[in-house]
């Protein structure tokens, strides 16, 4: 069961929920399919789950659950100074499943309305009211996806089979450790059963990743719940695919630490700046 929350204004400091970042090093990995379908088995669990659509020029989330905004997170920019968590539950769009989405917006051009300041209190004012707040990143290490990866309490990078996915997450990972966030990061190998030469249980010794987790390749099943915008743990919940991403779901739950929120330490500009002078120190 959900745990309570305390009302704004109380004395002590609101709990928050959880982050979690779903990141790929590129596109074309099954990043946006997985997301939506992790957050509605999320729900399964009888917690609150919200989804934020973080690829602001090209995002899917909103097709991958069939649903038609009235809002996106372009409106909720032009509300900014009166937004609360209360006004920010007009902007979401409800789901059949319990998720409550945030929309990217209708166009491209929009994404550069969404600056750090509104991803900072978009993301607080989500987790305020959800246990779980899930993000479709966008591919790579735009800023907008560093300024994600920097919040998430937990990070999971998509790879597949293929040596280009692999080659790309590699980098991605090697990044993810110099800036200090191996600790919150953890490899989940997609279409891990596909015909490949490389061997899904070889990739985490490629990479250098002890633990990770494996989805099956059913990518037909996949296609279609993309396309249909029903998520494929609620109408083929027994295929190998759901049990997957109910496995993924369960083992979030277990670990599940709920946190209050905390002041900011400096920026991320910051935080890189001394990650990478200290690393470059180390050097002489």
């Amino acid at each position: 069961m959900s745990e309570a929350r305390l009302p704004e204004g109380s004395g002590s400091a609101p709990k928050r929920g959880e982050m979690i970042a779903v990141c790929s090093a590129k596109g074309g990995i099954g990043r946006t399919i997985m997301a939506v379908n992790l957050a509605v088995a999320l729900t399964k669990k009888n917690v609150q789950v919200g989804l934020l659509d973080g690829n602001f020029q090209f995002g899917d989330v909103a097709l991958a659950l069939d649903l038609h905004p009235t809002f996106t997170i372009k409106d909720v920019v032009e509300s900014l100074g009166e937004m609360d968590r209360y006004a920010l539950s007009g902007f979401l769009i409800h789901h059949g499943s319990g998720v409550k989405t945030l929309a990217a917006p209708e166009r491209p051009e929009y994404a550069d309305l969404v600056t750090p300041a509104v991803i900072e209190k978009v993301c607080d004012l989500l987790m305020a009211q959800t246990d779980y707040l899930v993000v479709d990143t966008g591919p790579g290490l735009q800023e907008q996806t560093l300024q994600f990866i920097e919040k998430a309490d937990q990070i999971f990078v998509l790879t597949t089979l293929e040596m280009s996915a692999i080659k790309n997450t590699k980098l991605m990972l090697e990044t993810l450790e110099v800036l200090g966030y191996r600790h919150k990061t953890q490899l989940v190998v997609n279409r891990a059963t596909m015909d490949s030469v490389i061997k899904a249980g070889d990739v985490p010794d490629i990479l250098g990743y002890e633990t990770s987790l494996f989805v099956p390749n059913e990518w037909q099943l996949a296609t279609q719940s993309l396309n249909t915008g029903i998520p494929f743990v609620q109408n083929q919940a027994k295929t190998e695919l759901a049990k997957a991403l109910f496995k993924w779901a369960e083992q979030l739950v277990i670990r599940r630490e709920i946190s209050v929120f905390k002041p900011k330490s400096g920026s991320f500009l910051q935080s890189l700046l001394h990650k990478t002078s200290k690393n470059i120190t180390s050097l002489f």
